[in-house]
């Protein structure tokens, strides 16, 4: 891999000649390289025509995990720049976390850890700022309540951007019942109330040093219900059991999470791969809900 010119052009006018170290895996959305610039290692993404303030939100979703959690690695952003009219990329550069295997106390960590960042927080649900998932706009607007956020904010946008594509996984009817459901389903968040997400806290954002502490990376945040990171993380293969029982030894999981809830909240991220990657996930999404309905 070899650096696009601009980009070179522009991270070298903030942090001084860069070396190239070799890609990084893993990613599904932009390019990354690890680079040395200056005295240091980092870790270097960049996209071509990203949409509005990407990498400035990236930054500041990273920044809000630093400062909520110090039990968990978070790397710290170095610079970053949105696309705009003298260049079409924008970029991100951030502290090199070293990878390595998991420590024999990982999964006790990173449960510790993703109990601190899942502090009770006063607010509301949603956030003050919008943001992304994937390269797909997140609506963050404040809702009173957890179920019309659920629907209003995650939801029902995502199910209209899959229908304009031409897709309506599980058919409209089934959505509709969904919808009617989700105040008597999502009632018991209302009670244990909203924490600061990770936001898309599949396995591949969940990583280990070098030392073999947990770290996470790629956040899209706001102030949600906890089982939200718990239900993305097991939709793509995450955490080991053990990781998920000493979470629950910690704070209690609420009833009806792995009957119900915990397929509602993947629901969304199904059709933000739906969105993303195509009709592949089409049939997935529409089984998922199929087997909301038919459990609820």
């Amino acid at each position: 891999m070899s650096l696009p010119p601009l980009v070179r052009e522009a991270v070298e006018a903030r942090l001084g000649s860069v070396i190239e170290l070799g890609p990084v895996g893993g990613g599904c959305i932009n390019p990354a390289v690890h680079i040395h610039a200056g005295d240091s290692e980092l870790f270097l993404k960049y996209g071509r025509r990203t949409p509005e303030s990407f990498f400035a939100t990236e930054a500041q979703g990273l920044r809000q995990l630093r400062a909520a959690t110090s039990r968990l690695r978070v790397p710290e952003v170095v610079a970053y720049a949105d696309a705009d009219a003298e260049s079409p990329y924008g970029w991100i550069v951030m502290e090199w976390l070293e990878p390595g295997r998991p420590g024999r106390d990982f999964a006790h960590r990173l449960a510790e850890g993703l109990c601190e960042l899942h502090t009770p927080l006063e607010g509301g649900w949603g956030a003050e700022w919008n943001g992304y998932i994937g390269t797909l706009a997140q609506d963050n607007t404040p809702t009173e309540s957890w179920s019309d956020f659920w629907q209003r904010r995650r939801l029902a946008p995502q199910l209209e951007l899959a229908r304009r594509n031409g897709w309506v996984p599980g058919g409209d009817d089934g959505w509709e019942r969904l919808f009617e459901r989700l105040p008597r389903l999502l009632a018991p968040a209302e009670v244990d109330g909203p924490s600061l997400l990770h936001g898309d806290l599949w396995g591949g954002n969940i990583l280990a040093t070098a030392s073999g502490e947990p770290a996470i990376v790629d956040p899209a945040p706001y102030r949600g219900h906890r089982e939200v990171d718990l239900a993305m993380s097991e939709l793509f293969g995450g955490p080991t059991r053990t990781f998920y029982e000493e979470y629950d030894r910690r704070r209690p999981l609420l009833p009806g999470y792995r009957e119900h809830r915990r397929a509602i909240y993947q629901l969304y991220y199904l059709l933000v791969h739906v969105n993303l990657f195509g009709d592949a996930y089409v049939a997935r999404t529409a089984a998922s809900l199929n087997a909301v309905l038919a459990s609820t």
